[in-house]
């Protein structure tokens, strides 16, 4: 991968963090209105993620702090669309009279309130004041592509990059794509889209292997349950989130697919899942659910001007899975234990572009080349091959708790051997794999995301709420110990 910086480029602290801007030497007055795109290119509104950092909230507030992490999630996504509004002065102090000043200031205010909430139930948390600064983050990539198209202005140099910036992996945002729109260009909703860049995809055949298994040993459980529960032909999407944000509509800001129970959205309680149709064959009404691909063709989709949608720079048409496979595999070392009903699982960071990819787990790949996986491109498959999304989920499971305070605590991954850690068992491992019929080489496709994070591939995740009957998991977890292929 290649780094590139971008002459004139300068870090100002702020708040704690650093704000990355063009240089004042050049004057705002004499840029043209492509100058000013493309000193906006590739920015976007990096903040700490709360959620992630709550792992401590009694039951009784979370509902409350769900809420206001919600709130969060609004302001992030207004600020960056007064950020990347289009004429709009990308100088420091434009930007933190405008964007980042604001920003900060509602987050500490949602944050006060947060910590309000918790203290009802125990002692007031400490330290969250800190995490209210944002910083703005470019790609440099991004900004040397958007300069490069612009006329007078500077090319790219060797100028290193600045604090805050992205540096090797090349992530970055509001690139010409085949077909789509490039840096500054209009969404439905009159909302600027904001990627996929160029330098987000990736010959899949230029990829070497890197799939490695473990090894099952004698006592692990190597058989397979399987769930047909259609490619969303119901056409059932929201832009909601009801793990993260229950009851809060378009809390996800970007429009989810979902296969198997039907009732899923914002406000559906564990009573409404349970009662629910389903679209699986076997009666499983669990909940599946992930962010629509977008082929970004122009297409004025239904939500072409809502929340969610166009409104949010999530443009484009739906691009329907040419197949959707939801497998429960077996442990390498172990045998497996029953899910508890209504089990909550995310997997992969919708955030991962600005939280860094510690929790980013989706997998990307091509049909014929599934033992190359990518984490942080698209693929670019060969004629005759779909591109691949895959979610392996976490297998190991605290035996106490259906949820946590930041969605995540209450399980884990296996380490390298397949084991669970100290505490933890061993549980059937779902496995979400979703194909699409893509134009071999196409770099018009991109996953919808929160508009701050630029549609980029590492933000992929997948969601699961265990709905099966005690019946269906009992059948689930023999099968899989007894090392059969069931369903």
């Amino acid at each position: 991968m290649i780094v590139m910086s971008v002459v004139g480029v300068t870090a100002l602290a702020v708040g704690g963090g650093a704000l990355l801007m063009t240089d004042n030497n050049a004057s705002a007055a004499k840029e043209t209105p492509a100058q000013q795109a493309a000193a906006r290119a590739g920015m976007t509104v990096k903040c700490p993620d709360v959620a992630t950092s709550l792992s401590n909230v009694p039951q009784q507030a979370r509902p409350a702090v769900n809420n206001e992490l919600a709130k969060m999630d609004s302001q992030v996504a207004d600020a960056y669309q007064r950020l990347a509004e289009p004429g709009a002065k990308a100088d420091q102090e434009s930007v933190r009279t405008r964007v980042l000043d604001p920003l900060t200031s509602e987050r500490r205010q949602t944050l006060d309130r947060i910590a309000t909430e918790i203290e009802k139930v125990q002692p007031r948390p400490s330290g969250l004041d800190s995490l209210a600064a944002c910083t703005v983050k470019q790609d440099q990539a991004a900004a040397a592509d958007a300069q490069a198209a612009a006329p007078n202005t500077p090319a790219a140099g060797n100028t290193a990059p600045a604090a805050g910036a992205q540096g090797a992996g090349g992530q970055g945002a509001g690139g010409q794509g085949a077909g789509g729109q490039g840096a500054g260009g209009q969404g439905a909703g009159g909302q600027q889209q904001s990627g996929p860049q160029r330098a987000d995809f990736v010959d899949i055949r230029k990829v070497r292997p890197n799939v490695k298994n473990p090894r099952v040993q004698g006592k692990g459980s190597k058989g397979t349950f399987s769930s047909r529960c259609g490619r969303n032909e119901n056409k059932h999407f929201n832009s909601d989130n009801v793990i993260v944000a229950p009851g809060v509509g378009n809390g996800a800001h970007h429009m989810h697919d979902y296969v198997g129970n039907k009732k899923t959205d914002a406000f559906a309680s564990n009573q409404v899942l349970e009662s629910a149709g389903t679209t699986c064959t076997n009666g499983d009404r669990s909940t599946h659910y992930w962010p629509v691909l977008r082929l970004q063709d122009g297409t004025k989709e239904f939500d072409a001007g809502a929340p969610g949608g166009g409104t949010e720079g999530n443009v484009g048409r739906i691009l329907r899975p040419a197949s959707v496979q939801l497998s429960f595999k077996g442990n390498p070392v172990s045998k497996v234990v029953e899910m508890p009903k209504f089990l909550r699982i995310i997997t992969g960071d919708a955030k991962a572009f600005t939280n860094g990819t510690a929790n980013a787990n989706a997998s990307w790949s091509c049909t014929g080349f599934e033992n190359r996986q990518l984490k942080d491109k698209y693929p670019l498959c060969p004629k005759g091959s779909n591109v691949v999304r895959t979610f392996k989920f976490q297998s190991c499971w605290d035996g106490k708790n259906i949820d946590s305070a930041n969605h995540r605590t209450h399980v884990a991954f296996a380490r390298a051997d397949g084991s669970c850690q100290q505490g933890f068992k061993a549980i059937p491992q779902l496995v979400q794999r979703i194909t699409y019929k893509v134009a071999p080489g196409a770099r018009n496709f991109a996953v919808d995301s929160f508009p701050e994070q630029l549609h980029k591939p590492v933000t992929d995740h997948g969601d699961f709420i265990n709905v099966m009957s005690q019946k269906l998991m009992k059948q689930a977890v023999s099968c899989i110990n007894s090392g059969r292929k069931c369903g």
